[in-house]
């Protein structure tokens, strides 16, 4: 036990710091991601160095939830890895001691892991996505910082276009300036010009105080009405002018109470309170709309033409004092009695009201909509507080168990497969992201999607390497593959110098009797034709008999090459080598074969693969029968040389 205690501080030790490593890195990375995102919406405006540093701090816990899943596979992958190229996991293994338990301390240490990014996913990122993009909406409507060039016009203040021709930056004083003011719109706008000029700020920072030396000013006078085709304009011409213009400098930070109410800023609690409230909301809107449209109805007037209605009950006696009343309308009769310009009028009316009704509702459907698509967000925000945890811990059971296979340890390798291995995950994950937003899947769907994927391949990783299996053994991948499409082989038969146990023309004679039953049975079960796809996936070749053939050739090659006649052992050559193929018979029951086979992007290809390959079959049975006829006539050639020789 001393000696596994040390083992597992000894992982411990090794795993840590490359997890804090990697996760820094990761962070760092990713930040860098962030800054080129907005970098043009930070730069050019003067924002102090410390809000920045805010900004970023609180960026920084936003990436978290990227940042920790790459650190955890990249750090797993290397710990591993370097176990592995050190060969002391090959040591650890002789000790008595498999990977499993060696994995032992890391699964603790990752369920900690996980727990504390789940506490953080709850608490701290509501609270840091809150912080963070009130900042970022506070500097996007901070005015730019005031730099005016020379030669160019300016145009970064609102309503404000300024050129100046030359700038002294000793004394701060303006040349050549002219100032095109359009803030009461282009056609009131104004022009200033002047020789010289000094430019300020108020103390409140809230406008630019210009003190304008030696120019004009002309304004059009639009606004003032005249029956006059010519627009009147006013000049003025001054030696010393002072505007004010509205700029304001300050940085106003945005109140964070808004953003608190938003689904970034809430957790778990106040998510699921949301959730009910927008879905009871959504359920009250749409029962009141489904009671408007049951109980809508179009207003038709008959009371000038009563006498239209087929149906009416007239009454047996005449009542004046009693009410008179109306049994069933026929309303085709009430159109059809009624005069053309009434008519129009009624269909006039009957479509205008339902094209208001349709256009009511349409607004209601895109309002509902939007409150669909908010539940919908809330509900993959609350499915986010445990994705992130869930992800640690898969990430954990791929690097770990793929960085024992390849024996890779440092910066190369692990790196390259931790970072596709993210970018499948990054992609899988977005997809089922914008799925479950547009109500394509369920939320729950598409938020564990790429969690079920990498899932999949964490179990199988970790089976893997638990049993020591050849996942990256490049053969076994391809005897698998010719399992299944497989390739033609050419058969080499050497004429023997020296033969032992010679093979004499009536055994070749007595072998091939049997070699050309089998070789005609199995020409009779292919049918000699090709499969339809309803044959070929119910009930396709028969693989076993396939493989008797196979074996009753290759035997009868074996003995023959013992014979003495070249010529013979020449024409065994021309024997085929029999491929037992998957794709001569892929179900193997017929039952399974009727449900795979509906599966036509994938069985169809199938099926015209595998049909080209059963008539490779079918050559190659007619040429096992063309070749025991020709060694039949070569072995009864030799027998007749031996009885003329006696």
């Amino acid at each position: 036990m001393p000696l596994v205690k040390k083992l597992y501080l000894f992982i411990l030790n090794t795993f840590l710091p490359l997890f804090l490593m990697t996760f820094f890195i990761s962070l760092f990375v990713l930040l860098m991601q962030f800054l080129w995102k907005y970098v043009d919406e930070l730069v050019g405006k003067g924002i102090e160095v410390g809000v920045l540093g805010e900004l970023f701090f609180y960026a920084a816990l936003t990436i978290v939830p990227m940042a920790l899943p790459l650190s955890m596979l990249l750090a797993s992958l290397m710990t591993f890895g370097n176990l592995g190229e050190r060969l002391e996991l090959l040591a650890i293994k002789a000790a008595g001691i498999s990977l499993r338990q060696t994995m032992n301390p890391l699964i603790i240490a990752v369920l900690f892991i996980a727990a504390g990014a789940f506490f953080f996913q709850n608490n701290v990122l509501p609270k840091a996505q809150v912080k963070m993009y009130a900042l970022l909406f506070s500097v996007r409507q901070k005015s730019p910082e005031l730099d005016i060039p020379e030669g160019v016009f300016y145009d970064q203040i609102s309503g404000y276009n300024l050129l100046v021709k030359k700038k002294d930056r000793d004394t701060g004083m303006l040349y050549d300036l002219m100032i095109y003011d359009f803030s009461e719109g282009f056609d009131n706008a104004m022009v200033i010009l002047a020789d010289s000029g000094k430019l300020s700020f108020t103390d409140d920072k809230q406008y630019l105080f210009f003190t304008l030396h030696s120019g004009e000013s002309f304004e059009n006078l639009r606004n003032q009405r005249t029956n006059s085709q010519n627009i009147p304009y006013r000049r003025e011409t001054f030696s010393t002018k002072e505007i004010l213009i509205p700029f304001d400098a300050n940085f106003n930070r945005m109140d964070e109470g808004m953003m608190q109410n938003q689904y970034i800023g809430q957790n778990i609690g106040q998510l699921t309170h949301s959730i009910d409230s927008l879905t009871g909301r959504i359920d009250s809107i749409s029962s009141r709309i489904a009671g408007e449209l049951k109980n809508s109805y179009f207003n038709i007037n008959i009371t000038n033409k009563p006498s239209t209605a087929t149906n009416f009950q007239s009454p047996k006696k005449e009542n004046n004092n009693a009410t008179p009343t109306i049994g069933h309308i026929n309303i085709d009769s009430i159109y059809a009695n009624a005069s053309l310009q009434e008519r129009e009028s009624m269909l006039s009316r009957a479509l205008g009201r339902a094209e208001s009704i349709r256009q009511e509702y349409e607004y209601r459907s895109i309002s509902t909509n939007q409150q669909q698509i908010l539940v919908r967000r809330h509900e993959i925000e609350r499915h986010k507080k445990f994705t992130l945890s869930f992800a640690c811990l898969i990430f954990f059971f791929i690097g770990a168990p793929l960085g024992a296979i390849i024996r890779k340890g440092g910066l190369g390798t692990p790196v390259v497969i931790s970072v596709l291995l993210f970018i499948c995950y990054y992609i899988i994950d977005n997809a089922g992201y914008k799925s479950a937003l547009n109500g394509r899947w369920a939320v729950w769907e598409g938020m564990w999607l790429s969690s079920a994927i990498l899932l999949a391949l964490g179990i199988f990783l970790t089976y893997k390497a638990i049993n020591d299996s050849a996942v990256f053994n490049k053969d076994a991948y391809l005897n698998f593959l010719r399992k299944i499409i497989g390739k033609s082989e050419t058969r080499n038969v050497v004429h023997k110098e020296v033969i032992i146990d010679e093979a004499t023309p009536e055994e070749i004679l007595e072998q091939l009797e049997t070699l050309d039953k089998e070789c005609n049975s199995l020409i009779e079960k292919t049918g000699g034709k090709a499969q339809s796809f309803f044959s070929y996936w119910t009930r396709g070749y028969d693989r076993k008999a396939i493989h008797r053939l196979h074996d009753k050739v290759e035997n009868f090659v074996e003995r023959a090459q013992n014979c003495r006649s070249a010529l013979l052992v020449s024409k065994l050559m021309d024997y085929p080598i029999l491929r037992n193929l998957l794709l001569y018979n892929p179900c193997g029951h017929k039952t399974i074969g009727w449900i795979i086979m509906w599966l036509l992007p994938i069985t169809l290809p199938l099926y015209l693969i595998g049909n080209w390959e059963q008539k490779q079959l079918r050559h190659e049975l007619q040429v096992i029968g063309h070749t025991n006829r020709e060694i039949r006539n070569i072995a009864r050639q030799l027998i007749d040389e031996r009885e003329k020789e006696k």
